[in-house]
């Protein structure tokens, strides 16, 4: 079991193992951070030529706001993956779409890696959207990759997503796609009840 503190969701992958999610902190983690968003692997995250305080700034930025947060992902207690949640009536996709409520928009990125493992990416987007709907209030979750971002247009697809417009954005061309829970079920058979797996 982990012993990460303040894990906020946890579950437990078949073939790969315990997957958790806890709040960022944006200045214990900065190198952390500043390593993986300006990978030649983000390229699609945007902020590949900001600097370490740039990118703790921005980081901060987001944790302080009222309706954008952060979370740092762990693979059997290792840093893993980062995940934000945002809510789309106030940021990202203002005019761009008419919301429904319980709409929640989400962010993720995979740690890089020279030792690649086989699902892993599908395991995190979907302990991501398990975190998302463990809270009772989430009745769908919307996203907008960029449009050339095929790779996460098939894990979107793959885990309950339905693509439906391009939407342009400033700093990109995306593809607007909503996921409901029932949605998430179907696709990957895990019933998200609201009630978050980790101990109290």
């Amino acid at each position: 079991m982990s012993t990460t503190p303040g894990i906020l969701f946890k579950r437990t992958d078949d073939a790969l193992g315990e997957f958790s999610v806890r709040p960022l902190d944006p200045l214990a983690e900065a190198e952390l951070l500043h390593a993986w968003v300006t990978h030649p692997k983000a390229s699609f995250w945007l902020m590949q030529d900001l600097s370490l305080e740039e990118v703790t700034q921005e980081y901060e930025r987001i944790v302080a706001h009222e309706h954008h947060d952060a979370y740092l992902g762990y693979h059997n207690g290792e840093p893993a993956f980062l995940m934000e949640k945002y809510d789309p009536r106030e940021l990202e996709l203002v005019g761009l779409y008419d919301p429904e409520p319980g709409d929640v928009g989400m962010h993720f990125l995979v740690a890089p890696t020279e030792q690649p493992l086989s699902g892993f990416t599908r395991a995190v987007i979907t302990t991501v959207m398990a975190a998302l709907f463990d809270d009772p209030a989430t009745r769908r979750v919307v996203v907008e990759p960029d449009v050339g971002n095929k790779a996460v247009h098939a894990l979107n697809e793959a885990v309950g997503f339905v693509a439906s417009h391009p939407v342009q954005k400033p700093e990109k061309e995306a593809l607007l796609s909503f996921c409901t829970r029932a949605q998430f079920e179907a696709a990957t058979g895990i019933y998200a009840t609201g009630v978050t797996e980790v101990s109290a």
